[in-house]
């Protein structure tokens, strides 16, 4: 394991050890896990982004033809 020393303002240090401490962890898994999540969006629209490059607007029209219609079951529709 790896150490870091970061700086960060008052307030955000203050907000940091309440939600750790409300969710019974320390500070240093409640900073892991937020670096975490954040390394994984990065990855999620990196993944995105190589799978549009191959994307197709025919075959996307395509796939669509395939669904049937159907109404929107009541908890899906739009109110």
């Amino acid at each position: 394991m790896s150490e870091l020393n970061i700086k960060l303002p008052a307030s955000l240090d203050r907000e940091v050890r309440k939600l750790a401490k409300r969710d019974r962890i320390s500070v240093n898994q409640f900073v892991a896990s937020a670096v975490a999540e954040k390394m994984s969006a990065f990855h999620t629209v990196e993944y995105l982004k190589r799978r549009a490059k191959n994307a197709s607007r025919g075959k996307f029209e395509q796939a669509l033809k395939q669904i049937p219609d159907h109404p929107a079951a009541p908890a899906d529709r739009l109110s």
